[in-house]
């Protein structure tokens, strides 16, 4: 097998330590030197200089946590980095130690085996940093309120039943006096204002038994959701100034239907704006896992189930997909009615979240906005099978049909 990279090292990377493995092509054999490093910053900083000591240009790595992440800041500029699927690159089984996993990646890599897994620049690391714990903490918040509403319930407070956000004004307002001890309906239902419900209704909602350990208890989601408040707004000052040189590209993507500022953010944060990392849109619905997988033995198509993996993006992509759907008279909608009837809901919903993806590949390469094709471009695309479909469904319930074209 041919050498792509005559000088080139592995990296096996693990919590505390880095055993790395220089593969040198000069003689009649490649000649291998094997040297064990610890993570801190004078350890990895002695790592590069030892690299650089063999005339090493390439090195490769596995995905191992977050615990590639300071090895790679730290080699990054000096030498050209591969960080490759652990996936991808396993080994045959027994007799594995550290140092036959550094020298097996050094021999792929050394041969142009390993693909290298996609690493966006420093600045979209960040931002998406950020924008993955914006949504981790109004996760912690949804839950945290629904923990109010369990409490709320235990004390017979029809609180949800009445208003829609038991967070909002009137219904932080109602909590504050509960935790405060008012438990009179009378003096709870002047705290609330603007709902469809009667004043009868509310007080029937407001009249319940809280006790002291419910009032402890609400004090304390309360001013959970209250910290979590402030700290959600500092994430998205944060998130808005690290936007600053992707702005343009986000309010491109919030042209498509669904695609809200947040979802937009996010997936500039997930894919970055340079779109030559990804050959085509097939190759960027595979790295987000959005496409069916490969699974056949035997001439025979095993599963077709999503590969795990994704997750941010993919949820992102889901939830804009569900939103879009409902824009009337457009293509996404038209697409999902479309599968919908032959593959099921939850097939068809995924369908139109690549489809987004594949726009949002194209929009970011070519700065373009949104298009919309109409739902009639289904039809359009292929007049003569329409016609059929038709003239067949008009046969069956018993009319015989001659077409002529207009």
């Amino acid at each position: 097998m041919d050498v792509i990279y005559p000088r080139c090292a592995g990296l096996d990377v693990h919590k505390q330590t880095v055993v790395a493995c220089v593969r040198i092509v000069g003689g009649a054999a490649p000649v291998q030197e094997v040297r064990t490093f610890g993570t801190t910053t004078t350890d990895l900083l002695a790592l590069a200089d030892w690299l650089e000591s063999f005339g090493v240009q390439q090195v490769a790595m596995e995905a191992t946590g977050v615990y590639w992440k300071p090895v790679w800041h730290i080699l990054e500029g000096h030498f050209e980095l591969i960080l490759a699927n652990a996936a991808h690159v396993k080994n045959l089984p027994g007799r594995k130690t550290d140092v036959n996993d550094s020298m097996w990646l050094a021999d792929l890599l050394a041969h142009g085996l390993i693909r290298a897994s996609f690493v966006p620049p420093t600045a979209v690391q960040e931002l998406r940093t950020l924008t993955r714990t914006h949504k981790q903490f109004v996760r912690e918040r949804a839950a945290h309120v629904q923990r109010i509403e369990k409490l709320l319930e235990d004390a017979n407070i029809k609180l949800s039943s009445v208003i829609t956000d038991i967070t909002g004004k009137s219904g932080r307002a109602v909590l504050k006096a509960l935790i405060e001890g008012q438990t009179n309906p009378e003096r709870l239902v002047e705290l609330v204002s603007r709902v469809k419900a009667s004043r009868a209704e509310l007080l029937e909602a407001l009249r319940g038994r809280v006790s002291a350990h419910h009032r402890f208890m609400l004090k304390l989601h309360l001013g959970h959701i209250e910290t979590l408040d402030q700290t959600i707004d500092s994430i998205e000052k944060e998130v808005g100034q690290g936007l600053q040189p992707f702005r343009q590209a986000a309010k491109l993507l919030t042209t498509m239907p669904g695609i809200s500022d947040v979802s937009a953010n996010v997936v500039v944060a997930e894919i970055g704006i340079d779109m030559s990392r990804f050959a085509t849109p097939g190759h960027l619905l595979s790295w987000a896992c959005l496409c069916p997988r490969n699974d056949e033995s035997a001439g025979k198509r095993r599963s077709t189930r999503l590969r795990r993996g994704g997750v941010w993006l993919k949820t992102t992509l889901v939830q804009a997909a569900w939103a879009a759907i409902k824009v009337k008279g457009g293509y996404l909608q038209a697409q999902f009615q479309r599968l919908r009837a032959r593959r099921g809901t939850k097939k068809a919903i995924v369908a139109v979240a690549a489809s987004m993806l594949t726009a949002a590949w194209h929009m970011l390469r070519d700065g373009t906005e949104w298009q919309d094709l109409g739902a009639a471009h289904f039809n359009r695309a292929d007049v003569t099978k329409t016609a059929n479909r038709l003239i067949r469904r008009l046969q069956q319930i018993g009319y015989k049909v001659e077409a002529t074209p207009a």
